[in-house]
């Protein structure tokens, strides 16, 4: 995606982050966002950010989020190729619970380059849509470009999607039926409140 011109800004240019796409309605993923980019991220109303990456956020992006009402959930899955690092299971469930809940739409996905760790996460939500498997991966290595990983196409392929009822008992899916019959999610409290007896007459 390229500049933007912002006519309601007296023509702001605004310039999103590297490899910026949408994922779906209300879902997107990029590299590292830049003060730079803080003006095209604002445009999209962000409620949450989800950064895959261990290091600590730059003081400037802490202040774009408090300014702007957005939560920041991190899962600090380490990028390293020599010695590779595995993608870890249980961070990654813990990732696409927070994804998948709509509580935190518009939400944006990001590590540093958008492409591998962003791309695990977003593979593991098409697994989840029930996306063909050849689909899923081939998104994956269109957005990685020439430095797709062998080992996150394993990942991807391996990955358990009967493993994410242990940790989303709470959400089900339901289809409208109008419209486009678009899926969306609906919740169901942990506790469930049982409906108070009604007073019953006493005889006199």
């Amino acid at each position: 995606m390229g500049l933007i011109v912002d006519d309601d800004n007296d023509g702001e240019v605004l310039i999103p982050p590297p490899n910026f796409s949408m994922v779906e309605d209300g879902i997107y993923r990029s590299g590292f966002p830049q003060l730079e980019n803080f003006g095209f991220l604002s445009t999209f109303n962000l409620r949450s950010i989800i950064y895959l990456c261990p290091e600590p956020y730059p003081e400037d992006n802490l202040k774009f989020l408090h300014s702007n009402n957005i939560k920041l959930f991190q899962f600090g899955i380490e990028g390293k190729t020599d010695p590779p690092t595995p993608m870890p299971k249980d961070t990654v469930l813990n990732a696409l619970r927070v994804l998948v809940d709509v509580r935190n739409h518009p939400i944006l996905i990001h590590c540093k380059r958008g492409k591998h760790r962003t791309g695990c996460l977003v593979g593991c939500l098409r697994k989840v849509q029930n996306w063909c498997l050849s689909s899923v991966l081939e998104e994956y290595q269109m957005c990685a470009g020439l430095k797709w990983r062998q080992r996150d196409l394993r990942f991807i392929e391996d990955f358990e999607v009967l493993r994410l009822k242990q940790c989303l008992y709470s959400i089900i899916y339901q289809y409208n039926g109008y419209g486009l019959k678009r899926r969306k999610l609906l919740y169901q409290e942990e506790n469930v409140v049982q409906e108070q007896q009604k007073p019953q007459a006493t005889k006199g």
